[in-house]
């Protein structure tokens, strides 16, 4: 029974743990999403462009004009004339342009979404070195402790004359690179610290989680690539670039309509005068011409350029998941033959009894570390990959 609740209490700190890091890391990029200095410059551009395109419907400005004629041979006095006049597209052409302006102000709100994705993806790949290093710095700080002790059993040995200075002095050492390393850790921790800082907007962020979700399991490809396509705004924004295309060439059709020109007009001499209504149409007989065939074509470009371009995305996802799953497999099977065999540890144990020497505790030393390196090498290798795959989802 006891065995029972000890296993409970031991799976509810592991799941603690697990949460803790991913609400850590998940609290950082909510930071970054409200700080970053690049982001917020990149929302008033896209606020700016949008402003834009909507003051291209406008009407244009209304003209007035007048005459004043007061030289040459008349009788019955000085000419006056003033007009007002506004001038305006046919109706259909600013609803065609309504709809155009809606669809590339969705491509502009995509544009912003890449760029949010992007920002949060370099922040979350800090997030993960900086876990690494958090996990790497406790290994070593445990293995400067038994360097230490290790040193301290070799310093009593000298002292009796039992091992040379030697031996003495390469125990020494394996310490100061122990010392070392953590120095080193140290430095790339505060790089790390500081890069992240400067994605967050020049506040302070901190990541005290050593551990990574050990579930490295995806969805079936095709799930995922289908997941991708609704969620990726860069892929959304393919599809977008045709739909701007297409209400293009609707634009181009309605403006081959005549525009309008309406106002006031008023004459005048001595007194007498007249005045009135005034139209004008301009019919566009030149300008329109070539103009709704050439956005078509450009529609054509852009399906069979999406098209294209989505195929191509499609292979180098594939390739990306191919790729993770391999790396999955690989770090399940060292991780499985190395993982749970605390070697050095034991190796430590091996040299207390005297079963192996100083030398012969040192190169194993070497072997198993370098071994636990490439163990977590994979495992942030893992991280990132799973991260860049799920970048749609950020």
């Amino acid at each position: 029974m006891f065995k029972k609740h000890a296993l409970a209490f031991c799976a509810c700190l592991f799941s603690f743990a697990i949460n803790a890091q991913d609400n850590e890391v998940t609290r950082i990029l909510e930071e970054v999403a409200q700080n970053n200095l690049e982001l917020k410059a990149f929302a008033s551009l896209m606020e700016g462009r949008q402003l834009e395109l909507r003051a291209g419907n406008n009407l244009k400005n209304p003209e007035m004009g007048a005459y004043f004629l007061p030289f040459g041979d008349h009788s019955r006095g000085d000419y006056r004339e003033f007009q007002i006049t506004q001038s305006f597209e046919f109706p259909s052409v600013y609803a065609a342009r309504k709809n155009l302006i809606n669809e590339q102000t969705k491509d502009l709100d995509l544009a912003y979404l890449a760029k949010k994705q992007e920002v949060l993806l370099s922040a979350k790949r800090n997030c993960i070195e900086l876990i690494i290093l958090n996990k790497t710095l406790a290994i070593e700080e445990i293995r400067l402790e038994q360097a230490k002790k290790v040193l301290a059993q070799i310093k009593t040995l000298f002292e009796k004359g039992q091992v040379g200075i030697l031996m003495f002095n390469k125990a020494k050492i394996v310490t100061l690179q122990q010392q070392f390393n953590l120095q080193k850790i140290d430095l790339q921790n505060q790089s790390l610290l500081n890069r992240l800082k400067n994605i967050n907007g020049g506040i302070e962020v901190s990541i005290v989680a050593k551990k990574f979700l050990d579930n490295y399991t995806l969805s079936d490809f095709d799930d995922l690539w289908q997941e991708k396509l609704k969620k990726d705004p860069y892929l959304i924004s393919l599809r977008q670039k045709a739909v701007v295309a297409l209400q293009n060439v609707s634009l181009n059709k309605s403006k081959s309509l005549p525009n309008i020109t309406a106002g006031f007009n008023h004459q005048g001499v001595s007194g007498d005068y007249y005045s009135g209504v005034y139209a004008g149409v301009s019919i566009p007989l030149f300008d329109a011409k070539n103009k709704v065939k050439a956005a078509e074509a450009n529609y054509q470009f852009q399906q069979s350029y999406s098209d294209f371009l989505f195929i191509k995305e499609k292979a180098a996802f594939e390739k990306q998941y191919n790729e993770y799953a391999l790396l999955k497999e690989q770090y399940s099977e060292f991780n499985q033959t190395l993982g749970g065999l605390n070697s050095e540890m034991l190796l430590l144990e091996s040299y207390e009894l005297g079963e192996v020497s100083f030398m012969e505790y040192y190169v194993e030393l070497q072997f198993y570390q370098q071994a636990a390196k490439a163990i977590l090498d994979m495992e942030n290798q893992l991280n990132l990959s799973k991260a860049e795959l799920l970048k749609h989802q950020l």
